[in-house]
């Protein structure tokens, strides 16, 4: 069974940063497509940025607006967020994704997710 497991969330003032990891097990991720994705309350869940296997990535600019960095690492099966000059309007609960395809952008070609990390960012 795949398993996706996020950590690295926490409350950070405006301006701080964090970085999110995931650890995926049950399965190899080095062929598939991963992504980070967010959801506010009374949001829906929303692309923050997704990487290919073939490493490339995709930003939903308008959440990362050039300061978050997705970055994977398959031999440990890890994919991580680099989230920088973090602004209020940061704060929600980021998924961790996989999916089977080795190309995917959209929150439904992804077929895994972990339960999720909480960011909170004060003003």
């Amino acid at each position: 069974q795949v398993q996706l497991v996020e950590s690295g969330g926490g409350l950070v003032q405006a301006g701080g940063s964090l970085r999110l990891s995931c650890v995926g097990s049950g399965r190899t991720f080095g062929g598939n497509a991963m992504g980070w994705f967010r959801q506010a309350p009374g949001s829906e869940r929303d692309v923050v940025a997704t990487i290919t296997r073939y490493g490339a990535i995709f930003y939903n600019t308008d959440s990362a607006k050039g300061r978050f960095t997705i970055s994977r690492d398959d031999v440990k099966s890890t994919l991580y967020l680099q989230m920088n000059n973090l602004e209020p309007e940061d704060t929600a609960l980021y998924y961790c994704a996989a999916s089977i395809r080795g190309i995917a952008t959209r929150a439904y070609e992804f077929d895994y997710w972990g339960q999720g990390t909480q960011v909170t960012v004060s003003s």
